[in-house]
């Protein structure tokens, strides 16, 4: 029989249109993985690769628009050479059946088993990349094929870590050659691997029990410990990441009560708690909840007996309005505003897949408990049995599926770029056309029109399932404010809606009606108000502080100048009215605004408010023209008090709406602060030159420090300056009517800058400044001469001082003199240093301020141990000590931990720092932003505590405790690695 004749051709099929954003440098990074495939000795995929073809191109392109997908394929070029011989699907099944034999091999150890899986893993995860892109593999097939490969690489180290135990004789297994089989130990695959949804970079989500009564366990007293001690064992052999990289990020915070609870819970334990302390969030948690390996049999005993608890016999509409904590996002968008394309979350956004799943899950709990086909774990075949059951209509089943797929394949296309866990379309336009190529779209502007529509089209079917709620009047109770004496029934349902003062609440709302207040004194302005009270009152009780919501809104309408106008516009608009009611009841800074300056509200007018990014332009752009014409110097400062407080408001609803997350935020407050500052600062010199004239050569800049200087401001930060000035080396004083010496004339002005932006007029305060930073601190003159802090710098500064000027950046003032200052800024920190007696100081001062401000509790974010000092640290510790990867000095904390160089410290520690940095910083803007005060746990507004759990993508207050204290031990771990060790 003649030999079988090799193929020179790739068993890839080509159904999508895939292009490079630049052509010439696919053709380069094709050519340079041809050599990589001629130094493997792969010489048939060498040729194949310089031809040309329809295949070639697709490689091209694939290579320049993923990062991910070229050093993969770099990595190991084996992967595509065996598609000469096997197709994707026949390699992948390949994959699976080497996977699975992995642990029945006695040879095999775990740190063997861990390479081995990382490797083949890595080669899955390309080919369902390529299948994808390719277009040879749906949304589905690829989400599929992600979900089994966690199952199988998951299951192998579960048995492997069995037949461990049997070894050693921590269990006795029934079947050692089968040894999941009477093991006792469940692994619920949660969230999207339960359902077979895997995203491309996704975590995966278990939650693990062990059957106290299970014949493998020889003694139950143990169990809990042997069981935790083999899920950490899990947890390692998954996600460490090693020079192989990582397996699957595994997540085990769904578990009962993570605070508190072991790894492994017991099935009794675990029963009682759902059945008397289990939420809602937990409930629809446990819908697409899987036995994924393991004691598969155990697992599904498990599950049916929770059933009950999951599956209620009657309508639960009761529980709907907790169950909204799925979502957690404030309201349900009904068109409030354009969405912005770049920087939107598939997943978390307005008309995002999570809509679609919310849309899903809160059916199948109201009806599950009586339809048994509604309890599926995968959306979109519940999908298509609500239709059959006629719960939605075919029109939404069909429009939803096709959103929900469309979006799963950009979410695919964001994280194969460069294979990171988010959701988050790229902030600028070569990003969203590098998406829309990876889709096969001609360019941004056709994927972002297809996008707009899927999220429009999203939206609209998900605030209908909203509309279909019974109105107040159909059966809430009696809402009767006539007359002085409070109605009985009114105030019961009052009581229903979820005041505890109803009595009060009744005499506000009949005080509305006596016209009191200026915006109440027209009848037609009365009437509205009388239209409107059921829908205000509805909205005001979900806030779960609705006293306290409602009176700051009585506190609101108190200072309107006229009520028509907004009681029209919240009649129509019953998103506006959620998201006033969430400031009322969330966030007493923001209502504290809003109540003493009622024109701020004009802004949440604005239809584009939730679509147009707070940056720069924009804020410098409406600035610009809200000073227009303005001559006055008062009239100058109080219009810049006006403009800030406005824009720190729509920023910080922006916020709350979740239309721009932390870090935008941070730098939106710092870019506001650097142009209302900047704007400051001309005015003062403008007056100041006034009566004394200007100094020869005379500039000025202003050094952001902190925060600011970082850009990561949040609604209540203090503005950290230094001001430094320059003049002609022969000028002796100012040339005006009552001359000065240099020295004294910029004192002078910097402390009527100090006095034109932090001194109280009718309108407020712009900013509380701090100039503590400055050479000297507050023994030091207000105003510093280039020279004088050049020399200070670089001959008394103090390490800290130098760390403090990492953070530093001009924001203000002459742009020579503010080039002059970030050079030498620039020249100071990358003087030669002894790494190990930065770290030794760094570490000192750390300790001395744990010991004179010791944390209040785990929320004082900034002072714990592991909180954003010890962050802020390491990465001033690292700049200072060129441990910084990449070109270009950024004074972002975030970037310069994302750049640590791996000498310093490896992937997985980075990985820590940055994921810890965005969680401080999702938490600190949002208790900033909400919250006049300190946080205090055992107070907290309960809209905030949805607002923060929004923010953090978390199921629960406890979950979230929970993380904050791991993600704090994590990191004082990380800082006394990173700082205590010696470095040279």
């Amino acid at each position: 029989m003649a030999a079988k004749k090799p193929s020179t051709q790739l068993r890839l099929e080509l159904k999508a249109d895939v292009k490079p954003l630049d052509a010439e440098r696919a053709g380069r990074e094709l050519a340079e993985f041809a050599a990589t495939a001629d130094d493997a000795g792969l010489d048939r995929l060498a040729g194949f690769l310089r031809a040309a073809g329809a295949t070639q191109e697709f490689l091209a392109a694939v290579f320049d628009l993923s990062v991910f997908m070229r050093d993969s394929a770099r990595r190991q070029p084996e992967m595509l050479d065996r598609l000469f011989d096997v197709s994707v699907a026949e390699r992948l099944a390949a994959i699976g059946v080497v996977i699975a034999a992995l642990p029945r091999d006695p040879e095999v150890t775990e740190a063997n088993l861990m390479a081995r899986l990382r490797r083949l893993k890595s080669e899955g995860h390309f080919l369902v990349a390529l299948a994808d892109l390719s277009g040879e593999a749906d949304a589905a097939q690829s989400v599929r094929r992600m979900s089994d490969l966690a199952d199988l690489c998951t299951s192998a180290a579960i048995e492997f870590l069995l037949r461990d135990a049997n070894q050693q004789g921590k269990l006795k297994l029934p079947d050692a050659d089968h040894p999941t089989v009477g093991s006792g130990w469940i692994i619920l695959g949660m969230g999207k691997l339960g359902a077979h949804e895997l995203n491309f970079s996704s975590d995966i989500d278990l939650v693990v029990f062990f059957d106290p009564e299970a014949s493998a366990i020889i003694d139950p007293m143990e169990a809990t410990e042997l069981f935790a001690r083999l899920t950490r064992r899990l947890v390692r052999i998954m996600q460490d990441r090693t020079e192989h990289g990582y397996v699957f990020r595994t997540d085990l915070r769904l578990r009962p009560d993570p605070g508190s609870t072991p790894l492994a819970i017991s099935v009794p334990a675990a029963l009682h708690y759902y059945e008397s302390r289990g939420q809602n969030w937990e409930r629809a948690a446990m819908i697409k909840a899987r036995p994924v390996a393991g004691d598969i049999a155990a697992g599904e005993a498990f599950l049916k007996e929770l059933q009950p608890y999951v599956w209620r016999k009657y309508m639960d509409y009761a529980a709907i309005a907790d169950v909204h904590s799925i979502k957690r996002q404030i309201h349900a968008h009904k068109g409030h505003g354009e969405v912005a394309v770049k920087g939107h979350n598939v997943k978390l956004g307005r008309g995002g897949i999570r809509e679609i799943e919310f849309f899903v899950q809160t059916q199948q709990l109201i009806a599950g408990g009586r339809f048994p086909e509604l309890r599926g774990r995968a959306t979109v075949p519940m999908l298509a049995q609500l239709a059959e059951r006629g719960w939605i209509t075919a029109d939404a089943r069909d429009a939803l599926e096709r959103q929900y797929w469309f979006l799963r394949r950009v979410e695919h296309a964001i994280q194969m770029v460069a294979d990171e866990q988010t959701h988050t379309l790229p902030e600028d336009d070569e990003g969203i056309e590098r998406i829309a190529h990876m889709l096969g779209m001609a360019d941004a502007e056709t994927f972002s029109k297809a996008f707009r529509a899927s999220l429009q089209e999203v939206e609209r079917h998900y605030a209908a399932l909203f509309e279909a709620a019974p109105e107040l009047s159909s059966g809430v109770g009696n809402l009767v404010f006539t007359g002085d004496v409070d109605d009985p029934d009114t105030l019961h349902t009052l009581h229903n809606l979820g005041f505890q003062r109803p009595s009060d609440i009744c005499r506000v709302i009949r005080s509305w009606h006596f016209g009191r207040y200026r915006a109440t004194q027209s009848a037609e302005a009365r009437e509205r108000l009388t239209e409107l009270t059921p829908a205000l009152l509805e909205a005001f009780g979900k806030t779960r502080r609705a006293d306290e919501a409602l009176m700051r809104f009585d506190e609101f309408l108190a200072g309107l100048p006229a009520g028509i106008q907004l009681f029209s516009l919240l009649q129509s608009n019953p998103a506006l009215l959620k998201l006033l009611a969430t400031i009322m009841g969330a966030a007493p800074r923001l209502a504290g605004i809003i109540t003493r300056r009622p024109h701020v509200f004009d802004g949440l007018l604005d239809p584009a408010l939730l679509s147009e990014l707070p940056d720069r332009a924009y804020l410098a752009a409406r600035l610009s023209a809200f000073l227009e014409s303005t001559r006055l110097y008062e009239e100058v400062l109080d219009r810049l008090r006006i403009f800030a407080a406005e824009q720190k408001f729509l920023i910080g609803v922006r916020l709350l709406a979740g239309a721009i997350d932390a870090s935008r935020a941070g730098k939106a407050f710092s870019d506001l602060a650097d142009l209302t500052v900047g704007a400051a600062l001309d005015a003062v010199e403008a007056e100041f030159a006034v009566r004394h004239g200007k100094i020869s050569g005379g500039r000025v800049a202003i050094l952001g420090m902190g925060k600011l200087g970082s850009r990561e401001l949040t609604a209540g930060s203090d503005v950290d300056l230094i001001l430094l000035y320059d003049h002609d080396e022969q000028a002796e004083e100012s040339d005006g009517d009552k001359p000065l010496a240099p020295s004294h004339y910029y004192a002078r002005m910097t402390q009527r800058l100090i006095a034109a932006v932090s001194a109280p007029t009718a309108e407020g305060v712009l900013y509380e400044l701090d100039l503590r930073l400055r050479p000297s601190g507050n023994k030091g003159p207000v105003a510093t001469h280039i020279s004088s802090f050049r020399k200070y710098q670089r001959d008394e500064a103090w390490t800290w001082e130098h760390m403090a000027l990492t953070r530093s950046r001009p924001i203000a003032g002459a742009a020579s003199l503010c080039a002059d200052v970030e050079a030498e800024v620039a020249d100071i920190v990358a003087l030669p240093r002894d790494a190990a007696k930065v770290a030794a100081e760094a570490r000192d001062m750390r300790q001395m301020i744990e010991d004179e401000k010791p944390p209040q509790d785990l929320w004082d974010i900034k002072l714990v141990p592991g909180g954003l000092i010890d962050l802020e640290f390491i990465a001033q510790v690292a700049v200072l000590t060129g441990k910084i990867e990449g070109l270009g000095h950024t004074t972002s904390t975030a970037e310069n931990l994302h750049r640590l160089a791996p000498g310093f410290a490896d992937a997985q520690v980075r990985e820590d720092l940055v994921d810890a940095y965005g969680l401080y910083a999702a938490i600190t803007q949002m208790t900033r932003l909400c919250l006049t005060g300190a946080f205090e746990r055992n107070d907290v507004p309960p809209g905030l505590s949805d607002l923060l759990l929004a923010a953090t993508d978390l199921p629960d207050f406890g979950v979230l405790e929970a993380h904050l204290r791991e993600t704090s031990q994590q990191v004082r771990s990380d800082f006394d690695k990173l700082l205590r060790a010696k470095r040279k």
